[in-house]
C-alpha cells in the first residue's frame, strides 16, 4: 500500500503478515485424524498470494521515502515466519535490506525470526558490517538475551569459532506515550497495551486486550 509523501517522496506500508502466532493454516489442524476446520484446508487451496486465509505472523514493513528519494526500510516484528515473508514479499517489492527494526514484544511470533536477519544484511564472513538498530523495551531485551545470547554478545568467547550471525545494535526504548523515538528518520510514539489475553477481567467487567506490549504511532520527522 503506497502513499504520496507531502514533500513529493513515495512511501509505502507492506503487510508481511496479519496472522496469529501459529499462522494460518495451522499445521496441527491439518494433520490430526479428526476433520479440520473450514479455514485451514481453504488456506491451502490456492497460492498464498491469492489466498486471504493464508497468513504469516503479524509483521509490517515501512518503506519510508522522504522528498530526497532515498528509501529507508523499517521492520516491525520478526516472527517465526520471517524467512517465508522475505521470500514472498521482499522479492516481489524488491526490498534490498532492512535499515532498522522495532519489536513490539518478546513472544515467539514477534522475535523468533531474528536469526534470519543476517539474510537481509550485507555478507561478511568476519561480521565486519554496520549493525542494524533494533528498538525494544528493557523487558523484551532481557527475554531475548536468554533466547539469542549469541546475537546479544558483542565479543566471541576465547576458544570459540567465529560464526556469521546477524549484527544488531540493541536500543532500549521507554514504554511511555510521552517518550517518542526515531528509527531511520521516522518518529514513533509507543502506546503501552495489555498483552496475551483476549479479555482482562477487572471489577467484574471484561476489557478487550491486544496482542502486543505496545502499539505504535509513527509520524514523519521534519
Amino acid at each position: 500500500m503506497a502513499a504520496e509523501d507531502h514533500n513529493g517522496g513515495r512511501s509505502a506500508l507492506i503487510f508481511l503478515g496479519t496472522g496469529c502466532s501459529s499462522a494460518v493454516p495451522n499445521a496441527m489442524c491439518l494433520i490430526q485424524p479428526s476433520n479440520p476446520c473450514d479455514v485451514c484446508p481453504q488456506a491451502l487451496s490456492t497460492p498464498p498470494d491469492q489466498n486471504p486465509n493464508y497468513r504469516c505472523n503479524t509483521s509490517l514493513l515501512i518503506d519510508y521515502c522522504p522528498s530526497d528519494g532515498k528509501h529507508s526500510y523499517i521492520l516491525i516484528d520478526v516472527g517465526k515466519t520471517f524467512r517465508e515473508q522475505v521470500i514472498r514479499w521482499f522479492t516481489r517489492y524488491k526490498i534490498p535490506r532492512i535499515d532498522s527494526i522495532i519489536l513490539t514484544h518478546e513472544h515467539a511470533d514477534a522475535v523468533l525470526g531474528l536469526d534470519d536477519i543476517r539474510a537481509v544484511q550485507p555478507y561478511s564472513p568476519t561480521n565486519d558490517i554496520d549493525p542494524t538498530p533494533i528498538y525494544l523495551t528493557q523487558y523484551a531485551m532481557e527475554s531475548i538475551a536468554e533466547k539469542f545470547s549469541y546475537l546479544v554478545k558483542k565479543k566471541v568467547e576465547e576458544g570459540k569459532e567465529l560464526r556469521r550471525v546477524a549484527q544488531l545494535d540493541w536500543r532500549i526504548i521507554e514504554e511511555n506515550c510521552e517518550t517518542s523515538f526515531v528509527a531511520s528518520g521516522l518518529q514513533f510514539i509507543p502506546l503501552p497495551v495489555i498483552l496475551a489475553r483476549s479479555f482482562l477481567v477487572r471489577h467484574k467487567y471484561p476489557i478487550p486486550c491486544l496482542s502486543s506490549s505496545f502499539i505504535l504511532l509513527f509520524l514523519k520527522c521534519r
